[in-house]
């Protein structure tokens, strides 16, 4: 398990972590990794990769159609003679 260290809590929001751990039966570093676990749970889904991220910040835009040419049958390899 990765461990972390909090430098300087100010002295209000750590009285205010303890009173909160206290009340729910729990020690300071615990009541932390509860609040950590839901702040985390909380956080939207991430779905696809790159495209997808693209597709989401110019969605507002509008799309734009593209004509795309007919299909044709595939050409000849050339031939090496």
């Amino acid at each position: 398990m990765t461990s972390i260290t909090i430098d300087a809590l100010a002295g209000k929001v750590l009285e205010r972590l303890q009173k909160r751990a206290a009340g729910n039966h729990r020690s300071v570093e615990e009541e932390i990794k509860v609040i950590l676990e839901s702040a985390v749970a909380q956080l939207p889904a991430r779905r696809g990769g790159l495209a997808d991220s693209i597709r989401d910040r110019f969605a507002d835009l509008g799309g734009v159609e593209l004509e795309l040419p007919p299909s044709q049958p595939p050409r000849e390899p050339p031939s090496f003679k």
